[in-house]
C-alpha cells in the first residue's frame, strides 16, 4: 500500500504539470488570461484537498477534474439568467475572434475553432493519452459522449482540410 502523497509532493508534482494544465484551460476558458486563472484556483484547489489525494491514480487526472469543476462552477456564475439566442454567424464570428486571441500557431486556432467541449475532450484523448472512461470522469460525462466529440473533432480537422486542400 502506498503512502499518502504530502502536500509537499503534490506543489513538486504541479509544477510539472503546469504546461498541461494550461493547455486543458486553454480549451475551458478559451483565453490565456482566463486559462491562466483557472490553473491557479485548481491547482490551489489541489493543495488545498491534497489530504484527499492517496496518490493512486493519475494525479493529472484528479486536477483536471477540479479544474472542470471549478470551470463549470465559474461558468454558471457567469452565465446570465436570460437565454440569449445567436445565430450560427455571430458563433463562427466569435469563435474566430477568440482563435486570434488565443495564439497565431496554426494548431491552437483549429484547436479552439472547435465547438465547447470537442476541444477539451480531444486535448484529453488524443494529447494526453487519457482513455474515454477517464476523459468522461474528468469532464463529468459519459464515455459515449467522448467518443461523440472525438468524432466531430475528426470532422472539424477534416472540414478544414477540405477547405485548405494542397495538391503535391
Amino acid at each position: 500500500m502506498r503512502q499518502p502523497v504530502t502536500t509537499i509532493d503534490i506543489r513538486r508534482d504541479l509544477v510539472g504539470l503546469l504546461p498541461r494544465l494550461r493547455r486543458f484551460a486553454m480549451t475551458l476558458a478559451g483565453d490565456a488570461a482566463g486559462a491562466d486563472e483557472l490553473v491557479q484556483v485548481a491547482c490551489q484547489r489541489a493543495i488545498a484537498k491534497s489530504s484527499q489525494w492517496q496518490g493512486e491514480g493519475r494525479l493529472d487526472s484528479w486536477v483536471y477534474t477540479l479544474m472542470r469543476q471549478q470551470w463549470a462552477e465559474d461558468h454558471r456564475k457567469r452565465r446570465p439568467h436570460a437565454v440569449n439566442k445567436t445565430n450560427v454567424t455571430d458563433i463562427r464570428t466569435a469563435t474566430r475572434d477568440r482563435a486570434a486571441i488565443v495564439d497565431s500557431d496554426a494548431i491552437h486556432r483549429m484547436i479552439s475553432d472547435m465547438p465547447d467541449g470537442i476541444a477539451s475532450a480531444f486535448l484529453l484523448v488524443s494529447i494526453e493519452g487519457h482513455g474515454y472512461q477517464q476523459a468522461g470522469d474528468i469532464m463529468g460525462v459519459a464515455p459515449t459522449l467522448i467518443m461523440s466529440q472525438l468524432a466531430q473533432a475528426k470532422m472539424h480537422f477534416a472540414s478544414l482540410a477540405d477547405d485548405h486542400s494542397h495538391r503535391f
